[in-house]
């Protein structure tokens, strides 16, 4: 099932590309309904709290009627930034599950473990690789041109 709720948050992705947003894509589900979907729009938004994670935790939290995500999964296409997996603990999130790691800014294991810091006494699980190939690959290809130009 992972790969299912995976393959949705990249079709959010690839809506993000084609707004000429960083493609990341997100879903958040409970009890296997899905409860939110979103994907960047920092660019449309003019808001750098636009990330897709961001958006589908406010989303889900109007949805359930509580900040409190508990029970919840996030699915996401990109390992999470600094920001995002603050928001995932303090939104008491239970599970995120992720597909591309992220070596520059990811803090759930690469270049940091924000919901694994016992200082936080956070209880959001996390876990990598789902679909890692196909999450890389929108990314790749999004940041391929702009690279070459630089």
């Amino acid at each position: 099932m992972d790969a299912d709720w995976m393959r949705m948050a990249l079709d959010e992705a690839q809506l993000a590309a084609a707004e000429g947003e960083i493609p990341v894509g997100a879903v958040l589900v409970k009890d296997g309904q899905l409860l939110a979907r979103a994907h960047n729009r920092r660019e449309a938004d003019h808001d750098p709290t636009s990330h897709a994670e961001m958006l589908c935790m406010r989303q889900a939290a109007k949805a359930l009627g509580d900040w409190r995500l508990r029970g919840c999964t996030l699915y996401v296409t990109l390992e999470p930034c600094p920001m995002c997996a603050g928001a995932m603990v303090m939104s008491q999130l239970s599970q995120c599950v992720y597909g591309a790691d992220d070596a520059r800014q990811g803090c759930c294991g690469s270049v940091y473990d924000l919901p694994g810091d016992a200082a936080l006494q956070g209880t959001t699980q996390w876990r990598s690789g789902v679909l890692a190939e196909e999450c890389a690959r929108p990314l790749k290809e999004f940041f391929a041109p702009r690279r070459d130009k630089a």
